[in-house]
C-alpha cells in the first residue's frame, strides 16, 4: 500500500530577509557617497601624467567666458572677481592652514588669466597648488 503525503511543499524563496538586504545597501551608499563641492563644468587640457590630489582641497576654477568660481572645500561654489582671489586665498590659508588649492581652468582658457590666479595665490602665501588636468591618474612614485 502505497501512503500519499497530506500536504506537499512547494518550492519558495525567503523574502522576508529582502528588506533588511535593501536597507543595509541604502545605508552603505548613504554613507560612501561624496558630494563634490565645485561642480563647474570645463574641460581639462591634456597631459601625460597626473597625479593624485587630496580630498580636503579648494577649488578655483575658471571657464572658457572668463568666470572665476571658487569654493574652500566646506561650501558650494560661488563666482568672484579677479581682485578677490587674493582675499579668498587669504581666508583659506588663514581658516585651513596647509590646505592645497586646486586651480580647474578650461583648456580654452588664456594662459594669462591662469597666471593672474597663481600670481594671486603666491601673493596669499598658499603652500601648495594643484593644476588639474584629463589623463589618467597614477600614483605619486611615478610608475605609469
Amino acid at each position: 500500500m502505497r501512503i500519499k503525503p497530506r500536504h506537499t511543499q512547494q518550492p519558495v524563496i525567503p523574502t522576508s530577509s529582502m528588506a533588511d538586504i535593501a536597507f543595509l545597501l541604502i545605508v552603505f551608499f548613504m554613507v560612501t557617497v561624496t558630494y563634490e563641492k565645485d561642480r563647474t563644468q570645463v574641460e581639462l587640457p591634456k597631459t601625460d601624467l597626473r597625479f593624485e590630489i587630496p580630498k580636503e582641497v579648494a577649488y578655483i576654477s575658471v571657464t572658457t567666458n572668463g568666470v572665476i568660481r571658487v569654493t574652500n572645500g566646506e561650501e558650494l561654489s560661488s563666482p568672484i572677481d579677479i581682485a578677490d582671489v587674493v582675499s579668498f586665498a587669504s581666508n583659506v590659508v588663514s581658516q585651513f592652514p596647509g590646505r592645497p588649492i586646486v586651480i580647474k581652468a578650461d583648456g580654452a582658457v588664456d594662459y594669462e588669466k591662469v597666471d593672474k590666479v597663481i600670481d594671486s595665490l603666491k601673493q596669499a602665501k598658499v603652500e601648495l597648488i594643484y593644476l588639474l588636468s584629463d589623463q589618467k591618474t597614477v600614483d605619486r612614485g611615478g610608475a605609469v
